[in-house]
Order: C-alpha cells, then sequence, then structure tokens
C-alpha cells in the first residue's frame, strides 16, 4: 500500500505535457493558424467541442462553466462555435477528415434541440465526418429531455458519457448535486432506446461524507445500469482556483488514508464485476475498444482521459477548449466575452499554449506511456527521439525511493508499475517531468 505522505503528494493529472500551468501567451491565434495549416492533408484529426454553462453549480466541479438562467447565452454562445468552425475549417482546408468528436463541459445537454442541429450540421458541412468516427457527449441525467436525446441521436452520436459521481443522498447533498438513481436509470434507458448504446459512467471518490461503504454501493448500482466503461476520478479540492468549492464543508473530506481506502474499494469492486482497469482510473469491459487498445499498447491519453482516438490533432472550439496538436497546445481564452471579442474579428480566440521542443516530446512519450500501460522502455522510447537513455540517468537515481517502496520495478531501463501500486503512477510519471518543481500547490493530490 502506498506510504501517507505519497498518497498526499501533489502531482500532475498528466492529460498533456508539458501541463496548462506551464501554457503561456507566446502561442497566439497566427501561431494555431500556422500549426493547422501544416497538418498533412488527407490525415484525420479530433474535434473537442465545450458548452461551458449549468443549471445548477456542483461544487466538486474543477471546470470551465458558468449557471445560466435563460437560453439566451447559450444560443449566442452557439452562434460564435459556428464563427469558429468557420475560422478553423479555413485554416484547414476542405473535407478535413474527422475521426473523433467529444462534446464536454458543462453540460452539453443543456443545448437545445434546435441548437444541436445546428452545431453538428456545421461540423458535417465543414468536415468530413467518417463513417465510423465516434461521437462521445456528456451527459447530465438531470433534465435531460426526449427531444435532446432525440436530437443528439440523429445527429449521430454513439457514445454517451452519463455522470453520476456518488449515488448516496448525503454525499450528494453535500456537493449541491440532487440526483436520484431513477433519473439516471431514466435517462440511460431513453439513451439506449435512441440508438445510443455505448455508456461510460463517471464516478467520484474523496468527496464529503463518502465512504467505503457507501462507494462500493455507488459502484453496484452504477454496474445495474450495464455500462462497457467507467471512469472513477478522485476529487481534487482546490478553493485557491474554484472559489465555488468553498461551499464544501472540508471537516467532512476523508483524509488521505481514506481516499486510498475507496480507491482501493473501488478498484476491487469494479474488478469483482468484470471490468478491467485501464491506466489510471478508467475500467472497461474485455470486449470494449478501449481495453482491446490497451491489450495492444495502442492506449492514448488526452484533455478528456483514457481514449482509443490515435488522431495526432486534436482542435478544440468553445470558451477554454484546448487543441493538442503536433506541434503544441493552443487554448481558448476561459472568459466567454475575451472568446467573443477575437471571434466577432474573425480570429481564433486563443489566450495562451505551449510551443514543444523536442525534449518535451520526448518526455511526453516516457510519461504518456507510464500512464497508458504502467510501463516504459526507456531505451526504446529514447532511441525513438534519437536520444540516449543514459540522458535519464538522474531521473532513475530520483526513482529510487520509490522503487525502495515497491511503487516501481526498475529492471536497467525498464520501468514497470506492479498492478497493486497503480494509484501511484503519477508520482513516478512526475520524476520525468522537468517543470514541476516549484509548482506543487496547483495540483491534486496523488491518490
Amino acid at each position: 500500500m502506498l506510504r501517507s505522505d505519497l498518497v498526499a503528494a501533489r502531482v500532475p493529472r498528466y492529460t498533456s505535457y508539458p501541463t496548462a500551468p506551464h501554457f503561456n501567451a507566446e502561442v497566439t491565434a497566427s501561431t494555431l493558424r500556422g500549426w493547422l495549416e501544416a497538418l498533412p492533408h488527407g490525415e484525420p484529426i479530433s474535434l473537442y467541442v465545450h458548452i461551458p454553462f449549468c443549471d445548477t453549480l456542483c461544487w466538486f466541479c474543477g471546470c470551465h462553466t458558468r449557471v445560466v438562467n435563460n437560453y439566451g447565452p447559450i444560443r449566442a454562445y452557439v452562434d460564435l462555435l459556428l464563427k469558429e468552425l468557420d475560422v478553423a475549417a479555413l485554416a484547414l482546408g476542405p473535407s478535413r477528415p474527422v475521426a473523433h468528436i467529444h462534446f464536454g463541459g458543462g453540460s452539453p445537454t443543456i443545448l437545445s434541440a434546435g441548437d444541436i442541429d445546428r452545431l453538428t450540421g456545421a461540423i458535417r458541412e465543414r468536415f468530413a465526418v467518417l463513417p465510423d468516427a465516434e461521437f462521445a457527449v456528456e451527459i447530465d441525467p438531470r433534465g435531460l429531455s426526449q427531444e435532446t436525446v432525440d436530437a443528439f441521436a440523429s445527429a449521430g452520436v454513439n457514445r454517451a458519457s452519463v455522470g453520476v459521481q456518488d449515488v448516496n443522498p448525503s454525499v450528494q447533498h453535500a456537493v449541491n448535486r440532487w440526483q436520484p438513481m431513477c433519473i439516471t436509470r431514466d435517462a440511460v434507458t431513453r439513451l439506449r432506446h435512441a440508438g445510443i448504446t455505448a455508456l461510460n459512467i463517471d464516478l467520484m471518490y474523496g468527496l464529503p461524507h463518502q465512504s467505503v461503504s457507501n462507494i462500493r454501493n455507488t459502484v453496484d448500482r452504477a454496474v445495474e445500469l450495464g455500462p462497457q466503461r467507467l471512469a472513477v476520478f478522485g476529487y481534487a479540492h482546490v478553493p485557491q482556483m474554484k472559489r465555488h468549492q468553498q461551499l464544501i464543508d472540508v471537516t467532512a473530506l476523508p483524509g488521505t488514508g481514506e481516499r486510498l481506502r475507496q480507491y482501493d474499494a473501488v478498484n476491487a469492486a469494479l474488478i469483482g464485476h468484470g471490468y478491467q482497469p485501464i491506466g489510471l482510473d478508467h475500467f472497461a469491459l474485455a470486449s470494449d475498444p478501449l481495453a482491446i487498445a490497451q491489450r495492444a499498447g495502442k492506449l492514448a491519453r488526452n484533455f478528456q482521459g483514457y481514449t482509443t482516438d490515435g488522431a495526432r490533432a486534436l482542435i478544440g472550439f468553445g470558451a477554454s477548449a484546448i487543441s493538442s496538436l503536433p506541434q503544441g497546445y493552443s487554448q481558448n481564452a476561459t472568459a466567454v466575452p475575451a472568446y467573443r471579442q477575437c471571434l466577432v474579428r474573425g480570429d481564433f480566440a486563443v489566450a495562451r499554449g505551449r510551443g514543444l521542443t523536442g525534449e518535451d516530446c520526448f518526455r511526453r512519450d516516457i510519461i504518456e506511456r507510464l500512464m497508458c500501460d504502467l510501463s516504459v522502455d526507456l531505451e526504446v522510447v529514447a532511441a525513438r527521439h534519437a536520444r540516449s537513455a543514459s540522458v535519464l540517468r538522474g531521473e532513475l537515481n530520483a526513482l529510487r525511493p520509490l522503487a525502495a517502496d515497491g511503487l516501481v520495478v526498475v529492471d536497467g531501463w525498464r520501468l514497470t508499475i506492479p498492478d497493486e501500486m497503480r494509484a501511484g503512477v503519477r508520482l513516478v510519471c512526475a520524476a520525468f517531468d522537468a517543470y514541476l518543481e516549484g509548482e506543487q500547490g496547483r495540483h491534486a493530490v496523488a491518490v
């Protein structure tokens, strides 16, 4: 078991490298345009669309979103997304093939059926969405209408990621997310009847008033819905960055030891239900494409978590959305007014980003393989980047304390994280993070 001081260590989630705190203003709209124009014309890309609005604010939320009381701002925001699609399509050229689409938030289900049609129709007009493209949408079951379900199904959505978090009423009350299980079950039934049959369920541990026993019950109730995948995230309490988290009673939050017990309980329960652990915090049935990709060594990780998406370019649309390209990362303005100001003058809404050096790409490759495979051959990765593994001797020395604790096995240049220690994978990744020192306060605890 991980030591309590390691559980409490603050390290990035490594959905990118370098991580978002190291983005800067050197990446501009012009930079992004050049990166997009340089992409090979026949190469498939992926699209992410961010909807930064919710009906109510969940106090645990770490996303860029805000509560709206009328539909006007949402409709106006969709108009901006259409402008951004035009700007990107112009840079990418006509009929760019798209292999993967993801709508996230916020709550994409806050969109009206008409705006779902407008937005998805515009995507298909500007890009060549491939027949076998995965189209995933994050679903808030609360208030989900049949009209919304039908609109997403008509648009070609084939995967739903349903937020559950915890089924215990005391926990739901403590985080301002009242969601009786009957609401979730009804939403899943209607999604399946509409033909959206690939189902993800999102759960959380480390929430106020959670315990091992009620989190096991949450897992059991979630599994009854028959999902092919589940994601189980540890709550990151960062009220200095997300002020609404100050509404959470910190005395009700589990300590580091209890968080680890909850993590272990979730793992044991889902494995007992027949799911395979995927990387750090995902689980999938053996027949699911995510598990198949893991077995084939083709699992990838991006800002939405673990994925089968093999596209080198993920283009983000909307306020705060991040694009990941071979040349680097680009993030849009977070505030909708600043995002709007750029688009009304017909330009990308880039606020910051990070161009990648050869060294960044080398370290990113190591970290992604560790996060996806719990193992990496440093010699193989080094050769892929025209380097010698010997440049990493300092990192191997830094891993000695973790190796002594059994968190990582060092065999020459091969690193392997034992399955029972997968909770500490980010600690191993941190040894290869050249930017981490002095930044720990920005990040969540390791487990």
